[in-house]
């Protein structure tokens, strides 16, 4: 290059750089790219996303070209200062040692450093700009990629690297969704951040997680008088009754209040409304086993179009009642329309301490009440505080339970009737 003025030189050698500086930044952008958020974009027809997404399918023949383009450029610029460093200060280790040390400082200032930093700021904007040049290149430069990945194939196979750059590799775990949801932050409503995080419980929680208990359960006794069965349907709350009957007093049905209704207006006039005609409406109990989780639960009320199911557990008897709405209130919160034996199980008193049902869920007392009760073994404060004492505790005992003071208030039939839980 002895006929090239040293201004020219000078020009190309700048040129080198930011030819370096950027495949520099489309590595890194590239690299960089938030995977579903390109997915989305190409989605909506986005041509520039389309063609990262194209290059990144292929992440082996894309770091391919932008390597031997970026290393070439390098090369020539090392080459390059030192005719210039020659040319200007003649031959010497000394001078051939600071013009090495001046191209790598350039180098790194300019092709590397500062470009990478740039595009790990703005990986969308700058690697869908990349994906603009590198495309046709990648294609025009394909026989000497194709050629040097034949080498690192082979070396990976030597040493036994499995790659696999599908999407199926790249997707997601629950627990690493669940990340993302948590730190959403305010790009998502609060709300909404809390529904998604339900949905991901509902493999963890079980039907006995929040079922109501059994001797909570309102039943309809179909062994008492036809009168006694009306008057205990018109006082529910309920708009489906568990029906039992017989001295074993199995759940032998439900009973649909809107049903009774109807067979009332049918028997109006002759006022002959019996037993029989209220067996006509009773459909049969559809039954689960305690332990299935609410995920499977939601979709077996779907599959087999039902709306409330009878919890048992391997010996057949009944542990529980859970509803579809149950389920939903798992996901999207308590609703409004509550019936009074739920929304009466827990009050605070004027020294700030809550006055709690012993049959209230654990998982209820801790979510409402922002308490920290072990949710290992029992479902309900009342077996929580069976377990510890491993006896009936008498009223006004006291216990400590993690952080939590509590002290019995009433008992009746072997079980804790009332809590006071302190703060």
């Amino acid at each position: 290059m002895d006929n090239v003025p040293i201004a020219w030189q000078l020009a190309i050698l700048a040129l080198l750089l930011l030819i370096s500086g950027f495949f520099s930044i489309a590595e890194t952008s590239l690299m960089s790219l938030n995977r579903y958020r390109l997915r989305h974009l190409v989605k909506e027809g986005h041509r520039g996303a389309r063609l990262a997404s194209t290059l990144l399918a292929k992440t082996d023949k894309l770091l391919g070209v932008i390597l031997l383009c970026n290393n070439f450029a390098n090369a020539a610029s090392a080459t390059l200062v030192t005719i210039i460093t020659v040319e200007l200060f003649g031959e010497g280790e000394w001078i051939l040692m600071i013009g090495t040390l001046a191209v790598t400082f350039a180098i790194l200032v300019f092709s590397e450093i500062s470009p990478k930093v740039i595009a790990a700021a703005y990986p969308e904007r700058l690697g869908i700009f990349c994906s603009y040049i590198l495309y046709p290149l990648l294609k025009l430069l394909y026989p000497a990629v194709w050629f040097v990945n034949l080498f690192v194939k082979g070396l990976l196979k030597l040493f036994r690297v499995n790659i696999n750059f599908s999407e199926s590799a790249q997707s997601l775990t629950m627990d690493e969704l669940r990340s993302i949801v948590t730190d959403a932050g305010h790009f998502m409503p609060k709300k909404h951040r809390a529904i998604l995080l339900n949905l991901f419980e509902l493999e963890k929680i079980t039907v006995d997680d929040v079922m109501t208990a059994h001797t909570m359960v309102e039943i309809i006794d179909f062994d008492a008088p036809i009168d006694d069965i009306l008057q205990r349907i018109s006082s529910s709350h309920h708009t489906r009754l568990p029906v039992r009957e017989g001295e074993s007093e199995e759940i032998v049905g439900i009973i649909h209040i809107r049903k009774v209704i109807n067979q009332i207006r049918t028997h109006m006039q002759d006022n002959e409304l019996t037993k029989e005609s209220l067996r006509e409406i009773i459909e049969d109990p559809y039954f689960v086993p305690a332990g299935t989780p609410l995920y499977t639960q939601i979709q077996q009320f779907q599959e087999n179009q039902e709306r409330i199911a009878l919890v048992v557990d391997e010996y057949g008897e009944f542990k529980g009642l859970i509803t579809l709405e149950d389920i939903l209130e798992e996901v999207i919160g308590d609703f409004t329309t509550q019936s009074p034996s739920r929304i009466g199980s827990y009050r605070q008193e004027t020294d700030g301490s809550w006055l709690v049902d012993g049959s209230s869920a654990l998982r209820d007392l801790n979510k409402k009440l922002n308490l920290q009760l072990p949710t290992e073994g029992p479902r309900t404060l009342n077996g929580l505080i069976l377990e510890h004492f491993e006896d009936i505790p008498e009223p006004n005992t006291s216990l400590k339970i993690g952080d939590h003071r509590l002290e019995i208030m009433q008992t009746q039939d072997r079980i804790v009737k009332s809590v006071k839980i302190f703060p």
